[in-house]
């Protein structure tokens, strides 16, 4: 059995890595687990010696299929428990990050797989994140950054870059919500903030703000 902070490594390092550079460094864990680069070293050394990652200095480190499997079981954990926690509790999508880091270390695949049942099987969870299924398989939907879209185009809102609770708070402030049509009308030259159509209205977002919303063109 894995402690938590195994399993928040493994998770972590899954995040980080991506198809052009699978090797993740140090630092950027060190960076995301808020923690010092000596003691991810450490860690991963211990990871490699359970055969969950490979580890090379000045490579970084990478997922086995056994480390991938064990990390995208974590996920889909907590990603079930933000949709129950939501859906069934009636807590905000702002709230449940925090509770559901500490729900995905339950051990039980059978509570892990009842509750994909009586949640009617959910494939997203409440900020557009895609659950992995029983096998591991997690599907991914082609997306972009609002602030990739010229003047004129036209994209469904469906997730966040950024999932704190003060970005989310912010959301719903300005009414930005997942599903929404957004429309970029124009470009400010001066600070590059967008002018948008949301749905039946219009607004002006600045670039952090469109650098953060994920849409699929439509």
């Amino acid at each position: 059995m894995l402690t938590f902070s195994e399993e928040n490594y493994l998770k972590s390092i899954f995040h980080l890595s991506s198809d052009s550079e699978p090797g993740v460094s140090t630092n950027s864990i060190a960076d995301n687990l808020n923690t010092k680069a000596s003691s991810v070293t450490e860690m991963l050394k211990k990871l490699g010696e359970k055969h969950l990652i490979v580890y090379k200095k000045y490579h970084g480190a990478q997922l086995t299929e056994k480390g991938r499997k064990t990390a995208l079981s974590i996920i889909r954990k907590h990603r079930l428990w933000e949709v129950f926690l939501v859906d069934k509790l009636n807590f905000k999508w702002d709230e449940v990050h925090d509770i559901a880091e500490q729900l995905e270390h339950i051990q039980s695949e059978k509570l892990t797989n009842e509750l994909d049942k009586f949640l009617n099987f959910p494939t997203k969870d409440p900020h557009g994140d895609p659950i992995p299924n029983p096998a591991g398989f997690i599907k991914f939907t082609p997306k972009l950054k609002l602030s990739d879209l010229n003047i004129g185009e036209t994209g469904k809102f469906i997730g966040v870059k950024d999932s704190s609770s003060a970005f989310l708070k912010y959301l719903d402030k300005r009414q930005i919500s997942l599903g929404s049509n957004i429309k970029v009308l124009h470009q400010e030259e001066f600070d590059q903030s967008l002018h948008i159509g949301l749905d039946e209205t219009n607004l002006t977002v600045s670039i952090k703000t469109a650098s953060n919303l994920y849409i699929t063109k439509i």
